[in-house]
């Protein structure tokens, strides 16, 4: 009777100390889901063409940063003879070298882009909020909205991560890394779900999409592999560490190859993107698709590195 009282009291304890980091430390998947639903119903895809609809993203996430107790700044540049805009919510101390996260709120043609990018916008958003619960911060963390990721201007002088390494660089800021969250909601646990560029690959890596991946460059540096190491080790959700040649398609599809140009070490964070998800630039990537619960953990593992990496 004793052992059973011990154990019913540790239960307890364990719930209501899960409890306690839920207030300051878990996703939550109703804000999440509110963020896509605000991304995903622009009067207009928001697409390089539709500035009305851009803007209205740009603000919406500007307004969320600052609420969530950012210091918020905007880079604003011109391509076209139009104007775009880069949202910008820092924390931390001011000066020394800082950690920059990433995610592009732009998306491809006419589509609403739920998975690509909504749902790293969300988990930027949803990062924001549990960075402002914490009591302080030991280096800086930037967290970055860019515009201008898809084509047309995808690997120009033009996309919002350009514009920004490139700034940080001829500033000679200090940089700690870059994360590039770059599609997180989408799962599928099917036998043959899960692609590769290399078709070995799925002896080594499995082929049902039910994990996200941690992908970086050969050559990345310490930044890459600490990142990546902790970051399996907290996550509560399968996670695949994938180092790869630079030219292997897909390994720079996103917003990191920017600043690998101006020696920077990054990563990117994603579900595979069309290697699982075969809505992928169409009509179809809509938020029912998505899996919130795994979105959320992947926000969580991602808050722990985050803070781990004071250490």
């Amino acid at each position: 009777m004793i052992q059973i009282r011990v154990l019913y009291f540790l239960l307890v304890a364990l719930l209501l100390s899960s409890a306690a980091l839920g207030q300051s430390g878990v996703a939550d998947t109703a804000r999440l889901r509110h963020h896509l639903i605000s991304l995903t119903t622009t009067p207009e895809p928001r697409n390089y063409l539709h500035e009305a609809s851009l803007n209205q993203a740009a603000d919406y996430i500007g307004g969320e940063l600052t609420a969530a107790g950012a210091r918020r700044t905007e880079q604003a540049y011109t391509v076209q003879g139009r104007t775009y805009r880069n949202i910008i919510g820092s924390y931390g101390p001011a000066d020394g070298p800082r950690l920059i996260i990433g995610a592009h709120y732009d998306v491809c043609g006419e589509q609403p882009g739920a998975d690509d990018n909504g749902t790293g916008v969300a988990a930027l958003l949803e990062l924001a909020r549990l960075l402002g619960q914490q009591p302080a911060l030991a280096y800086r963390i930037d967290l970055v909205a860019y515009t201008l990721e898809e084509p047309p201007f995808f690997r120009t002088k033009s996309m919002g991560s350009y514009v920004h390494a490139k700034q940080l660089h001829e500033a000679g800021v200090p940089v700690k890394g870059m994360v590039s969250l770059e599609m997180l909601g989408y799962y599928d646990d099917r036998k043959g779900s899960q692609e590769y560029p290399v078709g070995l690959l799925k002896w080594i890596y499995g082929n049902r999409g039910d994990y996200v991946t941690v992908a970086q460059k050969f050559g990345g540096g310490s930044f890459g592999r600490r990142f990546a190491r902790q970051y399996k080790a907290v996550a509560t959700l399968p996670v695949k560490r994938f180092k790869a040649p630079s030219w292997l398609p897909g390994i720079d599809f996103s917003d990191h190859l920017n600043y690998w140009q101006f020696g920077y070490p990054a990563v990117l964070l994603t579900d595979t993107a069309f290697y699982r998800n075969k809505h992928y630039h169409e009509p179809t990537d809509t938020l029912n698709r998505l899996d919130m619960r795994r979105l959320g953990l992947s926000i969580d593992a991602l808050l722990a590195v985050v803070l781990r990496m004071e250490e």
